[in-house]
């Protein structure tokens, strides 16, 4: 009972901290950006002076639609914003991904927003699709950029940032497979008697 109360005040009773930080001259990397929290976090970026945000989508089209709203809403130019293929349910994408990012000048963050939720079983990769896309993608593309972002910030001086947008549903989730004697990645790849809406 005690999240359900934590959930329901953080809903109804506190007020988010309105993001004020200045990213001047600094190249920043959203995925899952063409809707909900990305989007807006690519917005809010923008007004902080953010000099490039990278769009990260599975489908460019959806997100260069994204751009064009971006534009409209914020007046940016649209050269403040790019938008780059990163399909997490295979690893050659993340892995693609993280090689054009060693080609860039900088980096000086990088939000990991893309993820997904479906009560569908499938599987990415060998493995499950939430835990291929949500976990293990997730790990090896922040490892890819790592390199790029410990560069940016000796070149520059400014810290560098990686982070992993996350849900509160964690606290309410049973996570059986923990129990296993095995493997966690078997037991989370083993179809039959998998609770998807515990995913």
């Amino acid at each position: 009972m005690s999240y359900f109360l934590t959930f329901l005040h953080s809903q109804l009773f506190v007020t988010p901290t309105y993001p004020t930080s200045d990213f001047s001259n600094q190249v920043l990397i959203v995925t899952g950006s063409n809707t909900g929290l990305g989007f807006e976090a690519v917005k809010h970026l923008l007004r902080l002076n953010a000099a490039k945000v990278i769009l990260a989508v599975r489908t460019v089209s959806k997100g260069e639609a994204a751009v064009q709203k971006i534009v409209a809403t914020t007046k940016c130019s649209p050269s403040r914003l790019d938008v780059w293929p990163l399909d997490l349910s295979k690893y050659d994408s993340v892995k693609q991904f993280g090689a054009r990012v060693h080609t860039m000048d900088r980096l000086d963050g990088l939000i990991q927003n893309a993820g997904i939720l479906t009560s569908n079983w499938e599987t990415c990769e060998t493995h499950e699709s939430h835990i291929t896309v949500n976990v293990i993608s997730a790990a090896l593309l922040g490892l890819e950029v790592l390199p790029k972002l410990r560069e940016s910030a000796k070149k520059t001086g400014l810290r560098g940032r990686l982070s992993f947008v996350g849900s509160d549903l964690q606290y309410i989730a049973k996570f059986k497979e923990k129990e296993t004697n095995g493997r966690i990645f078997d037991a989370l790849d083993a179809k039959e008697g998998a609770d998807m809406s515990d995913r």
